[in-house]
C-alpha cells in the first residue's frame, strides 16, 4: 500500500517535497514513478526512479526542476519539485511495481499495479 503525501498550496517558483510511503519492506525492490493529472487532462509521466540501479528518468516538462529520490531506509520515494510553475498544478500520485519496467515502458501507467491516492499541488501564479 502505498501512501502519497506533501502536497500542498505555493506560489510560482516556490517548492514542495512529496512523499511515497510503502508498508512494503521491499520497497527498494519496487521500480517507482510519479505521474500527475491537472484539471482537465489526462494522467501524465512525471519521473521514475528503478530499483537496484536507480536509474532516474524524468518527463521533459520537469527535467532540471524535479529530482526523484529514494530512502530505502524508510521505505519512501521522494519528488523534490523546485521552479513550479502554475502548469504544475494537478493532482500528483506515486506508483510502484515490483522490480523492473523496461524502459520503453517506464512512462506508461499500466506498467505500475501499485498506486497511492494522489496528493494535490496548487501552484498560482
Amino acid at each position: 500500500q502505498l501512501q502519497a503525501s506533501g502536497g500542498g498550496w505555493v506560489q510560482a517558483g516556490g517548492s514542495l517535497r512529496l512523499s511515497c510511503a510503502a508498508s512494503e519492506r521491499t520497497f527498494s525492490r519496487y521500480t517507482v514513478a510519479w505521474f500527475r493529472q491537472g484539471p482537465g487532462k489526462e494522467r501524465e509521466f512525471v519521473a521514475v526512479i528503478r530499483w537496484g540501479s536507480g536509474y532516474t528518468f524524468y518527463a521533459d516538462s520537469v527535467k532540471g526542476r524535479f529530482t526523484i529520490s529514494r530512502d530505502n531506509a524508510k521505505n519512501t520515494v521522494y519528488l523534490q519539485m523546485n521552479s513550479l510553475k502554475p502548469e504544475d498544478t494537478a493532482v500528483y500520485y506515486c506508483a510502484a511495481k515490483y522490480q523492473q519496467v523496461i524502459v520503453s515502458a517506464l512512462r506508461d501507467p499500466r506498467s505500475y499495479d501499485n498506486w497511492g491516492q494522489g496528493t494535490l499541488v496548487t501552484v498560482s501564479s
